[in-house]
């Protein structure tokens, strides 16, 4: 049988990816290593988080699976940032991983036009520079006009515990071998990266009534728009430190570490370091704190967030003992790092497939970034322009000015990444433009133009920002003591709710309406001022750049330009700005001959 896409790797890219191709109508087959493991948290038992929380509700809004299946499994829901501005507030919750696991291992098979198998892909079939479908370890031979590959950490992973290592996509499962030598022989390149989790630990056994605990809020607000209501009863994180102590048994066994001798080669995440790595770069520091997450309802299991570390069994049990609360804690799993094999996304078109490959996509961690919201938005993109390609249009790019996945997907293209990238707030230009409240009003319509969107959720959506339309047309227009209720408003002090109290406001308005009026209003300067910015961005990325424009060319364009436009193959003068090393004189000179090229062919 021969499908219209063929999806390896079942994790959250996986996932995204194969539901969005099988929801458009079009056969697919997931490929996946093991069937309990599908959906699986490896790290953090956590969706969300600054930036990552404004995905979630992306690809929600864009109608993906991740932002439901929280909602439905999680143990605490908190919006982080609520002290700040509304361009940085961020939901994120602590999910139970087993029932996530469930759910969605659930959806999958009940899903239509998609079928699952378990195979380990070892070599990609291609005939004449497209991919064809996959051969297995076992000899099988499956064939589609497309091949999106989401393998995570898997490939040629290599588990590292003190000076103890063996092969392993995480723990107790086994790496996947054969599969990126195939796509090296295709003309990919591959590099090592690294990374690492923290140990579990049996919540009997942790002295919790010394401990500070983090409640989440109440009362929960939903990650998913198409989530009504929340019935839930939450469970509390706490709060521990490292300290002095903590820290000398770290230096005194860095030796021991395979990270500081020498035997792991991977580059690992900067913005997610290792204990080893915060005690040595952090030296200043006395303590760091440290989060104890539940991993489930039905678990003893407790993660450890924060204590990353590659260290030898008995260096981590003395480092885990060495803090408050947590002096008889017993270990149910180990910390250790992991090295794989991953591709620089630089070879990737903003459709993520390949440029050395066509019909091969590249989705999540194979592509030098860390985290589930990241990996789960890269398969959600790659699926959406599996469809694209199979109707016979144009791909699918958000852009930097629509949404956190177009940042993503546009840094990755564009400028590539020298450590597992992770999405921050201060990576988007336009952040009063892309909070995480507005994202359905930014790209529903695009899900329910891919059929993935119920109409009744996108009606509901499109009436709630008409009654916010409305509302502040209503503030502009209405007077109250020499002022319209729109510049009373506007004033710091001031909030919607007193408007209530004092008869003035709309009483049909929902808690989520009043906010959507409030930071309008509040923020209008700056808003204008971004969306002025970001037509301006929209005019540098519609001066296109041919696919075959030959950069030797062109006179006077130093040869970092032409090595780097050459490799990258900008689509627009927008995007070769952001090309790291292309200086404004390159630019210049590209815009110019641009220029010539248009009046010769007009």
């Amino acid at each position: 049988m021969k499908y219209a896409a063929i999806v390896v790797g079942a994790g959250h890219a996986g996932i995204e990816a194969s539901l969005a191709i099988a929801r458009a109508g079009f056969e697919t087959l997931l490929l996946t290593l093991r069937f309990d493991a599908i959906g699986r948290m490896s790290c953090n038992p956590a969706i969300g988080g600054v930036a990552k929380g404004h995905m979630v509700r992306e690809i929600d809004a864009l109608g993906g699976e991740m932002a439901l299946t929280t909602d439905a499994t999680a143990l605490q829901f908190r919006m982080l940032n609520r002290s700040k501005g509304p361009a940085v507030w961020a939901p994120r919750a602590q999910a139970d991983k087993l029932d996530y696991h469930r759910v969605m291992a659930g959806k999958l098979r009940g899903q239509k036009n998609l079928e699952l198998k378990e195979a380990e892909v070892t070599e990609l079939l291609a005939q004449e520079g497209r991919a064809v479908g996959v051969r297995t370890k076992t000899g099988e031979e499956f064939f589609a006009e497309h091949v999106v590959i989401t393998t995570g950490t898997f490939m040629q992973g290599l588990i590292h515990v003190g000076d103890v290592n063996y092969p392993g996509g995480r723990r107790d499962e086994a790496p996947s071998v054969g599969l990126s030598d195939s796509l090296k022989k295709l003309g990919l390149d591959v590099v090592r990266f690294k990374t690492g989790t923290p140990p579990r630990l049996d919540a009997r056994t942790i002295h919790w009534e010394i401990l500070e605990p983090q409640f989440g809020d109440d009362p929960p607000e939903p990650f998913s728009f198409r989530t009504e209501k929340l019935e839930v009863e939450q469970l509390p994180c706490f709060l521990t430190h490292t300290n002095q102590e903590t820290h000398r048994i770290v230096r005194e066994n860095l030796h021991l570490s395979p990270l500081y001798a020498g035997r792991i080669v991977g580059i690992g995440p900067r913005y997610c370091p290792s204990l080893e790595d915060k005690v040595v770069k952090f030296h200043d520091k006395e303590r760091h704190q440290i989060y104890l997450e539940p991993e489930g309802r039905s678990t003893t299991e407790i993660y450890v967030n924060g204590l990353s570390m590659s260290l030898p069994i008995e260096v981590q049990e003395k480092i885990v003992h060495s803090m408050r609360g947590l002096e008889e804690a017993k270990f149910i799993r180990w910390a250790y790092a992991i090295e794989y094999d991953c591709l620089p996304p630089t070879q990737l078109k903003h459709s993520l497939e390949t440029k050395q490959v066509e019909n091969l996509f590249l989705a999540g961690q194979v592509n030098c970034t860390s985290g589930y919201e990241e990996a789960a938005a890269q398969g959600l993109m790659a699926g959406l322009n599996v469809v694209r390609k199979l109707r016979g249009g144009a791909p699918f790019i958000l852009g930097r000015t629509e949404a956190y996945i177009g940042v993503l997907v546009d840094d990755l293209v564009t400028r590539g990444t020298n450590e597992p990238y992770r999405m921050f707030t201060s990576r988007a230009e336009f952040r009063l433009l892309l909070r995480q409240d507005n994202a359905d009003e930014r790209l529903m319509k695009y899900g329910f133009e891919f059929g993935l969107v119920p109409e009744a959720a996108y009606e509901k959506s499109k009436t709630k920002y008409q009654r916010v339309r409305s509302e502040i047309l209503r503030l502009r227009r209405t007077r109250h003591q020499n002022t319209t209720l729109e510049q009373w408003l506007r004033r710091p002090e001031n909030h919607y709710r007193e408007m209530l109290n004092l008869r003035l406001g709309n009483g049909p308005l929902s808690e989520e309406e009043i906010r959507h009026v409030e930071f309008n209003i509040k923020y209008e300067g700056y808003i204008s001022r971004q969306v002025a910015e970001a037509k301006a961005l929209k005019h540098l990325e519609r001066r296109r750049i041919p696919e075959t424009l030959h950069y030797e060319k062109i006179l006077g364009l130093s040869r970092e330009a032409r090595e780097k436009l050459s490799k990258v193959r900008p689509r627009s003068i927008g995007q070769a700005s952001r090309i790291p090393g292309i200086s404004p004189c390159d630019l210049s000179l590209l815009s110019v001959y641009l220029e010539k090229l248009s009046r010769v062919s007009g």
